[in-house]
């Protein structure tokens, strides 16, 4: 291979990895398995994402939320508790929590 093709081959490689780190709120709900018990508009095993935005609205609650996420809990939704989530960094969590809260 040429050091041109190389070159091209590095930028391509590093544009598809860009891309894979610019996923959108709903991508990381999708990979982190929220939607299994959530969804934007309806409740599922969990509250919909727009009641949880509704109920929290004009509250500062983002690090509550995601320390709610981390840990897991119940009683604010129902008695049906929410497992916990540790292993999602705190950078998608935030971007998550915040999506959350912008329904």
């Amino acid at each position: 291979m040429k050091t041109n093709q190389w070159i091209m081959a590095a930028v391509l490689a590093g544009l598809a990895s860009a891309n894979v780190l610019a996923a959108t709120p709903q991508d990381m709900a999708k990979q982190y398995n929220c939607l299994a018990c959530h969804s934007v508009d309806k409740k599922v095993v969990g509250p919909a994402f727009k009641d949880v935005s509704a109920k929290y609205k004009g509250q500062n609650v983002e690090a509550k939320l995601m320390d709610k996420v981390k840990k897991g809990g119940s009683g604010s939704f129902g008695p049906i508790p929410m497992s916990p989530n540790p292993s999602v960094p705190d950078a998608d969590l935030k971007v998550l929590v915040k999506w959350v809260l912008s329904q």
